[in-house]
């Protein structure tokens, strides 16, 4: 059986000749002098094959657009240390409540879990393609004075983005963990939480911690307390942090699942709300999705919460990838041999795939992939 899928047409398919075609108006129009492709994940254990996908599709579409276009490529992995750890809810208020994975005390460093989990196939996809890379948690991002400056100057204008932040409450959720030893609970929805910037360089933020009761902490650009962003929020600071002119000559492309199309609709609209012009916004790049017999997102939390089963034709290494028959080398080498066949005709690209067909086309031989019919 051929590795090779048969592909419908696409009206983006039917646009382009070749997949990164896509990205090509936003490099013509402003040449850059170096193009960085920035992919996210949480680092909330081990990843499943739809992770693995993303991030091998953004060293693999770094190589295309630096062998098309002679412009440096490299790709930057952001490791979300503050996904959830533990939850909970305050009985006498009913708020939610989190502690995150950088808040827990009784959890690997990220840094050691992206060391393990992440970083023997970035090496062995950059050493593969010549894409150099690097790695930064969250954790290391809020506290980037350049990071936390733009949320500072983002504040006086957040009223004018904040439902499209949270189109069902108009909070933004930002989350300050108690700073008490050993706690780190923050409220989840940010229900009670209030921020009022005192002057151009400091903000304070008055909070509930679950245990402790009121608190008040100060957030300054280079001091302070942790900033724990929720999921749009966060994405909305980093990329006006990444339009800065201090970034000149760099073109920033955000590579994400296909499950992403949605939510990027919201970000964009609010970074336009806060100032920016189309011509301002991130270029983007969503990757095929890994779904289920239904149609839904391969969800390896469903799975092992026993709300789904794991689809017809999967394997358990899709789930956590650290099971896959055979060592780290050879996972990358089936991998970019799927992402070749992925990328070699925008009909393949642009497009999900069942967790079946993906492992089928993973475990049969990697030959030379053909265009789509």
């Amino acid at each position: 059986m051929t590795t090779h899928p048969l592909s419908p047409n696409t009206v983006l398919a039917n646009a382009l000749l070749r997949t990164e075609d896509v990205l090509t108006p936003r490099i013509l129009a402003t040449p850059p002098a170096r193009i960085v492709l920035v992919v996210g994940t949480q680092i909330n254990g081990a990843p499943h094959i739809g992770t693995s996908l993303v991030q091998s599709l953004a060293f693999a579409m770094a190589a295309r657009l630096r062998d098309r276009f002679g412009i440096r490529t490299e790709v930057l992995f952001s490791a979300l240390d503050n996904a959830p750890y533990q939850l909970a809810t305050d009985p006498v208020s009913g708020h939610h409540y989190q502690r995150a994975y950088a808040q827990a005390a009784d959890t690997q460093p990220a840094t050691d879990l992206v060391d393990a989990l992440y970083q023997p196939l970035f090496t062995t996809l950059s050493r593969r393609l010549g894409i150099p890379y690097r790695i930064e948690t969250y954790t290391q991002q809020q506290a980037d004075e350049h990071f936390r400056h733009t949320w500072l100057r983002l504040l006086p204008r957040l009223d004018a983005a904040r439902w499209w932040l949270s189109p069902s409450t108009g909070t933004p959720h930002l989350r300050v963990p108690c700073p008490q030893p050993g706690c780190g609970w923050a409220e989840k929805h940010a229900e009670r939480t209030r921020v009022h910037l005192t002057d151009r360089g400091t903000a304070t933020v008055a909070a509930v911690c679950l245990h402790h009761g009121p608190y008040r902490a100060d957030i300054t650009p280079t001091t302070g307390a942790y900033l724990d962003l929720a999921t749009l929020y966060r994405n909305l600071v980093k990329e006006l942090a990444l339009t800065n002119p201090r970034e000149g000559g760099t073109l920033h492309v955000m590579v994400k699942g296909g499950d992403w199309i949605f939510g990027s609709l919201l970000i964009d609209e609010a970074l336009q709300a806060v100032g920016l012009t189309r011509a301002q916004l991130p270029a983007r790049l969503f990757c095929p999705q890994v779904v289920t017999d239904t149609g839904a997102k391969l969800s390896k939390s469903l799975i092992r919460e026993g709300h789904a089963t794991l689809p017809t034709g999967a394997a358990d290494w899709m789930l956590d990838t650290r099971q896959w028959p055979g060592n780290v080398t050879e996972y990358a080498d089936q991998l970019l041999a799927l992402t070749e066949m992925m990328l070699s005709d925008p009909r393949h690209f642009f497009r999900s795939y069942s967790a079946a067909e993906i492992g089928r086309m993973m475990i049969a031989p990697a030959p030379r992939s053909v265009p789509a019919p």
